[in-house]
């Protein structure tokens, strides 16, 4: 019990500790605010700059969102496409790695000069960004399904559409949930980085101006922000895991 306590914690206090370190090393070595800030001068900027970041970091997070979510669509189907069929999986498969190997910030310029500044470039490279995790890992639950337990349910009278459908897409949850704790990660960053180059608003934009104007307090409450923000998406879809798929983790007990 004392144990999962402290497992519980273990994230907050090794903040912590890093927190204080960093305060300790920045001030005693009288290290300019230029060049790293301390925790305390980025929490002033933080309070400072409050109403301008939060209006940066919702426009960062919506478009997000909007991203993530076309990522899960195109990803959970294509998944399926490719993990339905042995066919599939071997000639998509290696065209979708090698498109994935892509630097996602080259599509930029390419997306503004079509869509122009504004949102749809950030929204387009949030999702280049992450429909790939959730698309190899639906495909994988599904591709790796025992033929054995196929075939027993095809003598059971079982057809292929309903063993992907109510054996295969079960067994891709645990799948599919720790794909989404990766991909909303990359949303961020991909969101993130399309702003610094082709928007107006939004955390990158945030970061550029502040950098431009040595304003490295602001910037890096900027990067906490858009941190923070990853973090709590991560946590609520650890949280929906836990709760959706609590066979997976007593059967993994099990064994």
């Amino acid at each position: 019990m004392k144990h999962k306590h402290m497992e519980r914690w273990s994230p907050l206090l090794l903040l912590l500790a890093i927190v204080v370190l960093w305060e300790v090393i920045t001030s005693g070595f009288g290290v300019s605010e230029f060049i790293f800030p301390s925790p305390s001068r980025i929490w002033a900027q933080t309070l400072e700059h409050q109403s301008v970041i939060l209006g940066h970091a919702w426009r960062t997070f919506w478009v997000t969102m909007v991203g993530f979510g076309l990522a899960i669509v195109v990803g959970v189907l294509l998944g399926f496409l490719i993990g339905s069929s042995r066919l599939a999986y071997a000639a998509v498969y290696p065209l979708m790695t090698a498109f994935n190997a892509l630097p996602k910030a080259a599509f930029v310029p390419i997306l503004v000069v079509w869509f122009g500044i504004g949102a749809g470039p950030a929204i387009l490279t949030a999702f280049l960004i992450s429909f790939f995790p959730i698309m190899v890992n639906i495909a994988t639950g599904l591709a790796t399904l025992e033929p054995e337990l196929e075939d027993v349910l095809r003598v059971l009278g079982a057809k292929r559409w309903d063993v992907l459908v109510k054996v295969g897409l079960p067994r891709s949850l645990p799948h599919f949930y720790g794909s989404l704790k990766v991909a909303i990660t990359l949303a961020f960053v991909g969101t993130t980085v399309s702003e610094m180059s082709a928007s107006n608003e939004g955390i990158g934009y945030l970061l550029m101006s502040a950098g431009s104007s040595m304003q490295m307090g602001l910037a890096f409450s900027g990067l906490l922000v858009v941190g923070a923000m990853a973090m709590v998406m991560y946590e609520l879809f650890s949280w929906v895991e836990k709760h959706t798929t609590g066979w997976a983790h007593r059967g993994s007990q099990g064994h």
